[in-house]
C-alpha cells in the first residue's frame, strides 16, 4: 500500500487579497486543508510604542499608517480617547464634519476591499470600477487635508480646518486638452460640499454597476456561496466584529448600540446577512456602501444650514486663531507650546472605539498627567478576524483560502502594528 501523508506548503509570503504581507502554513490533504497558520509581523512598526516617545498631537500621523485604507476612522478612534481623558468638548459642527468623513472612508475602504477582493478570485474589471469613484472621494481628502491618503485632518478637539469653498481643478495637458479639461472640472465648479452632493447622488447608481457584475455572477456566487461559513454563536466567540460579525446575522453596530459623535441623530439601517458565507458578508458591505451614502446627504444638508467653529477654543488643547496668533503675544505664546512641548492630558486610562469599515477599531490609552501617553494599546479588528482563518479554511480547497482572506477584508498595518 502506498503511504499517504499530509504535507506542509507555504503560502507566501505574498499578499493575494490581503493588503500586507502574510504568510501562511498550511498543512494540506492533497488539495484539501487540514490546518491553515497565520504568520505574521513581517510588517511590524512598533506604532504603540512609537506612541510613548511622541506627544498627543505628534501620534495622530501614526494612526493613518496603521490600516491606510480607513486612515480617518483610525484618528476618530484616538482623538476620542484623548478628548475623553482630557474631557475636551468638540464643537457640534466639527462632530458632523468628522461623521461625513468616517462614511467617505468607509466607503473608500470597501471600494478598496470589493475590487481585490473581486480580482484575487478572479473578476478583473470591477477593481476598474470601484477606482474610478474612489479618484473622487480622494481628491476629497485631499481638498480638506491636503494630502490623499494620510491625512492626519482629525484633532484632539475637533478638526484641522473648515471645509474649503472650492475644489483643485485639472489643468489642461498632453493627455487632457481644453475641452476634455473642462469636462472633468464640471462637477468641481463649487465647494467641496456641492461636489459631495454631486457624488452622492450619482454613487447608488455605480453601487448598481458593481452589483450587475457580481452580484448574480454564476462564477462569482461559486467561488464565495457556502465558503468561510462562521455561525453567529462562533463568530462572538472569536471575537468578530462590523461586517464580519454582521455578516453571520448578529445585529450589532457600535454607531446605533453605543453611539458616538452624531451618529444618534442621523437615520441609517444596519445591514445583516442570514448564512455567514463570504457571499453574505459581500452584500452586507455593499449594502453599507449605500447607508454610508444615505449618511453621507445628511450631514451635507446639516452643514449647509449651519456655519460655526470647528476647534475646541480651549487654548490648553486647540491652536489660536492664525490672525489672533499674529498680533498676541499670549496666543503666540499658546501656540508655540502647543505645538513643541505638546497638551498635557489629565492622569487616567480610557477606551474609545469606533465602527471601523472592518469592525470595532478601539485605543486604550494611559496617561501619567505628561505631554505624552504613558501606554497605548490598539485594538484593531483584522488581528481577532485573521485568528481565525485556521478555522474558516479547514476542509476548503487552496483556492478558497484567497477567497476567505479577502472576506475578511485584512490590513496589515494594523494587524503587525
Amino acid at each position: 500500500m502506498a503511504e499517504i501523508k499530509n504535507y506542509t506548503m507555504n503560502f507566501g509570503p505574498q499578499h493575494p487579497a490581503a493588503h500586507g504581507v502574510l504568510r501562511l502554513v498550511l498543512e494540506l490533504d492533497g488539495e484539501v486543508i487540514e490546518r491553515a497558520d497565520p504568520h505574521i509581523g513581517l510588517l511590524h512598526r512598533a506604532t504603540e510604542k512609537l506612541a510613548e516617545h511622541k506627544t498627543f498631537l505628534q501620534t495622530v500621523p501614526y494612526m493613518d499608517r496603521l490600516d491606510y485604507v480607513s486612515m480617518m476612522l483610525n484618528e476618530h478612534a484616538y482623538v476620542m480617547a484623548v478628548e475623553k481623558l482630557a474631557d475636551i468638548q468638540v464643537p457640534i459642527r466639527a462632530q458632523y464634519i468628522r461623521v461625513m468623513f468616517d462614511e467617505i472612508t468607509r466607503i473608500l475602504n470597501h471600494l478598496l476591499w470589493l475590487g481585490a477582493h473581486a480580482l484575487d478570485v478572479g473578476a478583473m474589471s470591477i477593481m476598474f470600477y470601484a477606482f474610478r469613484e474612489r479618484e473622487d472621494l480622494v481628491d476629497a481628502y485631499e481638498a480638506v487635508s491636503g494630502a490623499r491618503m494620510h491625512a492626519a485632518y482629525y484633532r484632539p478637539g475637533g478638526v484641522y480646518r473648515d471645509l474649503p469653498d472650492s475644489m483643485p481643478q485639472y489643468q489642461a495637458s498632453k493627455i487632457h486638452n481644453a475641452a476634455a479639461t473642462k469636462k472633468l472640472n464640471e462637477n468641481r465648479q463649487g465647494s467641496l460640499l456641492d461636489f459631495l452632493e454631486d457624488f452622492s447622488k450619482r454613487f447608488p447608481k455605480y453601487v448598481d454597476e458593481y452589483e450587475t457584475l457580481l452580484t448574480n455572477n454564476r462564477i462569482w456566487k461559486q467561488r464565495t456561496v457556502g465558503i468561510g461559513v462562521v455561525s453567529p454563536e462562533r463568530a462572538l466567540a472569536l471575537g468578530f466584529t462590523g461586517p464580519m460579525l454582521r455578516g453571520s446575522g448578529v445585529v450589532w453596530d457600535l454607531r446605533k448600540n453605543q453611539p458616538y459623535e452624531v451618529y444618534n441623530r442621523l437615520d441609517f439601517d444596519i445591514p445583516v446577512g442570514v448564512e455567514g458565507d463570504c457571499y453574505d458578508r459581500y452584500l452586507v458591505r455593499i449594502e453599507e456602501m449605500r447607508q454610508s451614502n444615505r449618511i453621507i446627504k445628511q450631514c451635507i444638508d446639516w452643514l449647509r444650514k449651519n456655519p460655526g467653529p470647528v476647534m475646541t477654543d480651549d487654548l490648553k488643547f486647540g491652536p489660536p486663531k492664525r490672525e489672533s496668533m499674529k498680533q498676541n503675544m499670549e496666543e503666540l505664546i499658546h501656540h508655540f507650546k502647543l505645538f513643541s512641548e505638546g497638551l498635557h492630558v489629565p492622569a487616567g486610562e480610557v477606551y474609545a472605539a469606533v465602527e471601523h469599515p472592518k469592525g470595532e477599531f478601539g485605543i486604550y490609552l494611559v496617561s501619567d498627567g505628561a505631554n505624552k501617553p504613558y501606554r497605548m494599546k490598539i485594538r484593531t479588528a483584522g488581528f481577532a478576524h485573521l485568528s481565525s482563518l485556521d478555522e474558516m479554511a479547514r476542509g476548503h480547497m487552496i483556492a478558497d483560502v484567497v477567497a476567505i482572506i479577502g472576506t475578511q477584508d485584512i490590513v496589515f498595518g494594523e494587524i503587525d502594528r
